[in-house]
């Protein structure tokens, strides 16, 4: 079920890409062949008036085969014939369609989940798992005084419960107000081992709000600016040799990562789905041959006035291609490695 699933997905990431590259072809007129999703043989096939939309074996990639790219090709307004401002738009068209998705999907998220805002009183909402604070605490409790420590909001706690523990005190006394009632208790501290601290083991009482919907724009372009940050940080110490090459994933990698990601809810889910829809349209940004930033970058050229050799750049585009099946087979060989190994 979860291979299924992250196939879907990934799914819908490659048809919205290439759906981009397919209506802006469309709209200048050129000539469409094919729309395929997934590679190798063919398993369905629709023949429309002008172009086969198809599903094929291998459910990994996708593409769009718009006419007149090859050098010598005469076809009516095909590709190269088109002028560059056109070609860049049809090129580029893919990238953005991702880079819309990922932060359609953030906003939906946002508006539709809300946001939670903290209660800055020192009103328990939860306590910590193996703590004594679970024994003796209860939620809506309103922390008063810590050994005579006056508390007022929930900062205050955290300050009282370092002092009294760098003081030596590893069991507090606590007044609270329950339910209108005043208590006291005597609450032991928690060690933590790890940190070489002692600790309550009590969180905040948090609301739910509703975004407004300009403050879901506003956050959904953080949290999609955030994430294209990250992804370029993340290729960085790919590039400086940061991040070791095992740790690399490629579609293997990504089933297993989203199966992981479906066990724990649609939430998640969602979050990498946008993630993975930014990394797709980062990666064919990069100016590799073969993809569409590398064919960017020979457009944009022809756009500032430097004249290309267009035979040249085919050869270049050939090249790119090799090089772009060789890093699939071995990023492939890498996942299924560390999937068995």
């Amino acid at each position: 079920m979860t291979v299924l699933i992250a196939i879907f997905i990934l799914g819908i990431i490659i048809f919205i890409h290439e759906l981009g590259h397919f209506a802006t072809a469309k709209m200048f007129k050129m000539p469409v062949s094919e729309f395929a999703i997934g590679m190798g043989p063919t398993v369905y096939s629709y023949v429309g008036r002008k172009t086969t939309y198809s599903f094929r074996a291998i459910p990994i990639g996708g593409y769009v085969n718009i006419e007149g790219m090859e050098i010598d090709s005469k076809v009516k307004n095909g590709f190269n014939s088109k002028p560059a401002w056109q070609r860049f738009i049809v090129l580029i068209a893919g990238v953005f369609n991702n880079f819309v998705l990922a932060y359609l999907i953030i906003f939906m998220m946002l508006i539709l989940g809300g946001k939670y805002i903290q209660n800055p009183n020192a009103v328990v909402g939860g306590t910590i798992e193996e703590t004594y604070a679970q024994k003796e605490l209860k939620e809506k409790d309103k922390i008063l005084e810590i050994d005579g420590i006056k508390i007022e909001k929930w900062e205050d706690i955290g300050k009282a419960v370092t002092k009294r523990s760098e003081a030596g005190d590893k069991e507090l006394t606590l007044v609270v107000d329950r339910s209108g009632e005043k208590l006291t208790l005597e609450v032991p501290l928690t060690e933590d081992k790890e940190r070489n601290r002692y600790y309550l083991g009590v969180v905040p009482e948090f609301s739910k709000e509703k975004y407004s919907f300009g403050e879901a724009l506003n956050q959904s372009f953080k949290s999609f600016t955030g994430m294209i940050r990250e992804t370029y940080n993340g290729l960085k110490m790919l590039v400086t040799g940061k991040v070791k090459a095992k740790e690399i994933s490629g579609p293997v990698g990504i089933v297993k990562v989203v199966g992981e990601a479906s066990k724990e809810g649609a939430g998640l889910l969602l979050w990498l789905t946008a993630l993975l829809s930014i990394n797709v349209g980062f990666f064919n940004l990069l100016p590799i041959p073969a993809l569409d930033g590398g064919r960017i970058i020979f457009t944009l050229f022809e756009l500032v006035g430097i004249k290309v050799n267009k035979k040249l750049e085919e050869k270049f585009h050939y090249f790119g291609m090799i090089l772009l099946l060789g890093m699939i087979v071995l990023v492939t060989a890498n996942d299924l490695f560390n999937l068995f190994g």
